[in-house]
Order: structure tokens, then sequence, then C-alpha cells
């Protein structure tokens, strides 16, 4: 079969009949496209489920370019819900399950999402938000249980009819949006358009060599760019079958799925294959199967490459890509990989290294301003106009990150640009968390700067000033702890807070924010918790 099959050339043209187009052409509807918690959903019953989830919203109202929200962990509901609202015309966003009710009130009001479809257990986190911030609240659908106040999602779907004909879109028209942190802390929408998602496949198969029928699994959860584009767009288009985990992910559950399921790939980020490592699990035999683990979201050490390639026998594939882009920029490749970079330029990116006067860089070892240009680019931030005036430079995006190459061509992250922090695969505003500790009582200047931990992965680390210099550092901290928890999400939330006299600022006041990271010699403990969330 061919792996990336140019888009139908017929008028009708909708990025979810995209994806599941191969299979049903190549007669496919009993093969497995999902295996989830003990589950198997073939491609025909998957089709049906899409087409049941696109009426039922139909039915309640969506109309074409209405946004639909999705708070949901990774099970099928998610998958026939994301695409029956982009096959009706709808925007599909699926949202982080494990965001504030600050955070959640914030995209449904910037994106004036018509309908919410929420798993019944974060029900409460709806709740919240609404009586905090919502002028004008969604349509609300409840997966797995009822709530009073809003509907059944399971009845309205269950009676919905299972024939539904794609809404016909152009390929410039919007499909989805993937959230991603600002540099001012507030979220932003990245619009992608229905070529972009149609764009999946060239990546894995050119790359990692995947082939139809075979398995993939991601730790990350959907909401994440990475996961979204390769383990559920790629894989569809490619045929193939889609390994689902619905709870959050821990190393030990983890390393039971990948022991029942047997993906030939699973993609992750260096937190959690550090922490399989630890578990004692990685040199099992459902590890030793794969073919490949793929590592993006954060930068994987070179000597946690080498460990795990020990442990496991698997090479470790590193790549890079973002939210804006959907699909990986770099990539090492089965065939070919260094370990502590980001690999080799992706099938159909192509990208500039700029310097600071805006050359572009010929020379391997300098750094400089990555810019990328592709067919997956997003159409720019929803109501962010002069950020994407700044981000978007006609067809090329600028990511905010510095790369240097070297003479064969691999290219190695030096960093962003605009300070931000990659944290367990996510983006993290330094300043997001700082004014949050700013409106607690007693401090005087906050500053939160990236620390590596013993195995070179980034972990944020707040700075104090109290105002008091004698007040209880012990009392002040559960105070700092209570409001990251009512704030911010867990991964955001540092656990490593100290007190120091005074931060390092510029003549302007700006934080000096590499000296105060290099200033760090060892972790200090941690007065409460020193335990990861």
């Amino acid at each position: 079969m061919r792996v990336n099959a140019p888009m139908s050339s017929s008028s009708s043209f909708n990025a979810a009949d995209e994806l599941m187009r191969p299979a049903a052409e190549h007669g496919l509807d009993d093969r497995a496209a999902m295996i989830t918690d003990g589950r198997t959903i073939t491609y025909g019953a998957l089709a049906a489920m899409i087409n049941r989830a696109g009426n039922a919203m139909a039915s309640a109202g969506i109309a074409r370019d209405e946004r639909v929200m999705m708070l949901l962990p990774d099970t099928p509901e998610l998958v026939a819900s994301y695409l029956g609202a982009i096959k009706i015309g709808a925007v599909a966003i699926a949202f982080n399950t494990r965001s504030s009710p600050a955070e959640l009130a914030f995209a449904l009001e910037d994106s004036a999402a018509k309908l919410l479809i929420i798993d019944h257990t974060l029900i409460e986190t709806y709740r919240a938000a609404a009586s905090a911030r919502l002028a004008i609240k969604p349509r609300v659908f409840v997966v797995g249980g009822s709530c009073d106040g809003h509907e059944d999602y399971d009845s309205l779907v269950g009676s919905a009819s299972v024939d539904l004909r794609a809404e016909s879109m152009s390929p410039s028209d919007m499909a989805c949006w993937i959230y991603t942190s600002g540099t001012t802390g507030s979220p932003k929408a990245a619009v992608h358009l229905h070529r972009d998602v149609a764009a999946a496949g060239p990546y894995l198969a050119r790359c990692l060599g995947v082939r139809d029928g075979d398995r993939m699994f991601s730790t990350s959860k959907l909401f994440f760019a990475y996961a979204l584009g390769n383990c559920l767009f790629g894989a569809l288009r490619m045929c193939c079958t889609v390994v689902l985990h619905s709870p959050w992910p821990e190393a030990g559950a983890i390393a039971d799925v990948i022991e029942s399921t047997r993906p030939d790939f699973v993609f992750s980020v260096p937190t959690m294959l550090r922490n399989l490592l630890a578990s004692g699990r990685a040199d099992e035999s459902g590890f030793r199967g794969a073919r490949a683990f793929v590592s993006a979201g954060e930068r994987m050490p070179a000597t946690l490459a080498a460990r795990w390639r020990d442990v496991s026998g698997v090479p470790i594939i590193e790549g890079m890509g973002t939210s804006e882009t959907i699909y990986m920029i770099f990539s090492n490749s089965v065939g070919g990989y260094r370990d502590g970079s980001a690999g080799r330029v992706a099938p159909d990116a192509e990208v500039r290294l700029v310097d600071e006067r805006g050359d572009t860089i010929t020379e391997p070892g300098m750094p400089g301003a990555l810019w990328v240009r592709m067919p997956s680019v997003c159409a720019g931030y929803w109501n962010r106009e002069e950020l994407s005036r700044r981000q978007f430079s006609g067809s090329w995006f600028r990511t905010g990150d510095l790369f240097a190459f070297d003479p064969d061509g691999f290219y190695f992250h030096h960093g962003r640009s605009d300070e931000m922090l990659k944290i367990a695969g996510q983006w993290v505003s330094p300043a997001e968390i700082e004014e949050c500790v700013m409106t607690i009582t007693g401090i005087a200047d906050a500053a939160v700067v990236g620390v590596g931990d013993a195995d070179g992965l980034t972990r944020p680390t707040l700075f104090v000033v109290a105002r008091d210099p004698g007040s209880d550092r012990g009392e002040m901290i559960d105070r700092i702890r209570h409001a990251l928890d009512r704030d911010l999400a867990a991964h955001k939330r540092p656990r490593d807070i100290r007190f120091v006299e005074n931060l390092l600022r510029t003549a302007t006041g700006k934080l000096k924010r590499y000296l105060i990271a290099e200033s760090i010699a060892t972790p200090a403990p941690d007065l409460r918790d020193s335990g990861e969330k």
C-alpha cells in the first residue's frame, strides 16, 4: 500500500476521512484500530463510533467552525469525539486533563467552545471553572456517568446514527487547535487546518520504518501534539494499531501495558524513560521486542540514551517537533542516530538557523534561532495577532529554539531564546509560576529557573526572597505549595523551593536567570516533599 497517499482528488475533502480512508480502501474493517484497557476496537467499529459521535454533536446544534473541547483521558470516546468533530466541520480541541480550573476557564472562554465533552471524574474541575469565570457556558456532555444538569454522552452517542457523510471542507479550513503555553504564561491555541492533519505519515515511514499493521503506543497523552500527530493521525493514516492507556502514566502501569500489548514503537519522553529504567523493568521481553523507543518533548541526555540501550537492547530515536508543526522537525532514524542530538531534518521539513543579524548560518557548530517551513505549520495563534506576526513570517515559523548542526547534518538543541522551560515534555513559563508566587503575602521577590537533575533532565526550581528574613520558612513553604496546587497544573509546580537574600537582576530589573542557574552547585533538600508528581 502507499504510505503517504495523496489527498483525495474529489471535491469533498475532510481530514477525518483522509485519516480513515486508507483502511477502508484496503478492506481493513476487521483490523484492530485500537487496543485499550483490554478491549480491541476494529477499524470498522471505530468508523461507526466516529459517525455516531459526529451525529450526536450535529444534533446538539454544533455547526461548521464551532469549537468542541474535550477533557477526556485517552479512550475510544476521545478518539471518536475528536474525529467526529472534524468530520462534521467543527474544530476539535483536546485539553490537558490535569489543568487547573483557571486554565480550563481561560481556554473555554478563549475558544468560545460551544460544547465540552468531559469525563465524569473531571466534572468538578469544570464546575469550579464555570463558577469562577465563564460568562457564557458551553453545552456539556458527560462520559461515563450521569451528572446533574448535564447530558449523558453515552446515551446521546449510543442512539445516534452510524451513517454520516463528511462535511465538505477546504484544506485551508480549521480542523483542530492545540493549546500550548505562551511566554507570558497564558495558553495560546495553535490553529491547525485540515491539510495539516492530513500531512501525517512521512516521518513515521521514512525515519522510523513504521509499516502497515504496526502497533503504536505513546506514554504521553493525546492532548499533546507529539502523541496526537504520531499515535493518532499518523498511525490511522498508515493503518496501524493504536495502543491507548487511559490512566495518567506511571512507570509500573506503562511497563504493564508494554508487556501485555507488545507495541512495535513506543513514543515517550526522557522523564518517563528514566522512570522505566528505575523501575527495573526495561529489560523485559515486551521492551526488547520493540523496534524502537522514540523520545521527544525535552532533550534526551546522551548518558540516559546509552543506559537505555544497554539495559533494553533497543535504541532511542530522538526527535523534535512543536505544537505548531504537529509532526517532527528533526529526527534521528533507525538507520542512523547520534546520542544527544535531535537528529537530521525530518521529511517534508525545511529549516534555517538565523543569527542575531538575521543572516542564515551555514557554518557547523554555530547556534542560531530555528526557523522552519513544512506542510503542517499552523495558520497562527487564535486571538494573538501580534504574537502571530512575531512568530510567523510568510510560510516560515520562528520556533524560539536555538540549534546548531554538526558536519554530518545532526542538529543539537542549545536552549530557548525566550527562557521557556520544557518540563516532562510540556512548555512551562517561569513568569506564570512567579506571578502565582508573588500573590502570596510575605513574598518580596521570586524567580524560577531550570536546573538539571542527576540525569540531566530539566526541573523547575523556585527561588524566593522573604519580606521578613526571620519568618517561619516551613509555614511559608506550605502557603506557597497551597497557591501552586490551587492555580497551576501539576507539571508546573516546583518541588525544589529555596530561600535567598536577593535575586540577581540587570540594571533594568530583568532577572539574570542564567547566572542564578549557574550559582547552583547541588540540589537543596526540600523541606516538605521531594517527590515528583
